[in-house]
């Protein structure tokens, strides 16, 4: 009988990951209500050392496999080890953060052990009365959101943003389960031979992991007036993000692209100028802990989200916020003296 759910786990550079912690808030709103213990896997090496905090994030149990050759993601490896502990304890459901690692593994894996997975989910929640788990995800090119079941297939699998939950707070006082698995030199036998790691260093900080995000849409109208996004970013010593419309006519490389189809963010303020706000896009904003948007559309979507919105032109609106930004700098600035 399937029963239980577990997140995986992910190792980066011999450290827990956060979206691991990520991954436990949702698996344990989804484990109280089916009234099952909740369990983290972690593949990599040295990990062991580090259970005790997933338990701490909420896990109840914590399925280790350490080895060396685990220390670098190699998806024939981790999905033969993944799909035997499956077999072993049969867990109802099994989530996974839609980073590089989890979008090549879970469908690899879904297929090795013939079972549904639904990818890039914005919503989780569970039907008791039949065991089933909702996965909630925008389809149609994010024009309408379809809520998909895996009603004949165990486990059942789902992917989810990245950014899209935030751990729950860490507990010290938690006690947990912490047992080691171990496999054979078969089980870490791959066909993928690492030859080296480059980092690409033109690449600016990751728009995720901005505290302040200002965004620019196809409200903007041209390049040239991603200027102003940059300005105000810039006075709120923020990011700039977009839109896709603004990516996709080229006015911004896809590396600020913020949404479904790009990244998904938490700020602490997220600032829309000129942003219709369809579902893709709100999907990977809407968590944000306060929403500014400026729309000369009052009917637009962001206005939805938003915790102030401004109806009107946005080339109007921002040398204004500029103007007030300077104001409150000079007075500070006075205040310190």
């Amino acid at each position: 009988m399937y029963r239980g759910v577990w997140v995986l786990g992910e190792e980066r550079n011999g450290k827990i990951h956060p979206v691991s912690y990520e991954l436990l808030a949702w698996g344990r709103g989804l484990a109280d209500k089916l009234e099952v213990n909740l369990s983290s896997v972690v593949l990599g090496s040295h990990v062991e050392e580090q259970a005790q905090g997933l338990i701490s994030r909420g896990a109840d149990k914590v399925y280790v496999v350490n080895n060396e050759e685990l220390g670098v993601f190699r998806v024939d490896p981790y999905t033969r080890i993944i799909a035997a502990l499956i077999d072993k304890y049969k867990p109802e459901i099994l989530l996974a953060s839609a980073t590089t690692m989890g979008r090549t593994l879970m469908p690899v894996l879904a297929a090795k052990i013939h079972t549904g997975l639904t990818a890039d989910c914005t919503e989780l929640d569970a039907d008791i009365s039949e065991r089933l788990l909702l996965q909630t995800r925008p389809a149609i090119g994010g024009n309408v959101m379809a809520t998909i079941k895996t009603p004949e297939h165990r486990p059942q699998m789902a992917t989810v943003r990245p950014k899209s939950k935030k751990p729950l707070p860490l507990d010290t006082s938690r006690r947990g389960e912490i047992i080691e698995e171990v496999f054979d030199d078969s089980f870490f036998e791959s066909r993928v031979k690492r030859l080296a790691f480059e980092r690409d260093e033109s690449a600016e900080a990751p728009i995720q992991d901005a505290d302040v995000i200002v965004t620019g849409g196809r409200g903007l109208k041209e390049k040239r007036n991603f200027d102003l996004v940059f300005e105000l970013a810039g006075k709120l010593k923020g990011c700039v993000g977009a839109s896709r419309p603004a990516v996709d006519q080229g006015w911004i490389p896809y590396s600020h692209q913020v949404g479904l189809s790009g990244k998904s963010v938490t700020p602490k303020l997220y600032v829309a100028l000129g942003v219709s706000g369809v579902a893709a896009h709100l999907a990977g904003m809407s968590s944000a802990e306060i929403i500014v948007a400026v729309n000369k559309d009052p009917s637009a979507n962001i206005f939805k989200v938003a915790d102030f919105g401004i109806v009107g032109d946005l080339f109007e609106v921002i040398p204004v916020l500029l103007e007030k930004i300077d104001q409150y700098s000079k007075c500070e600035s006075s205040r310190g003296k």
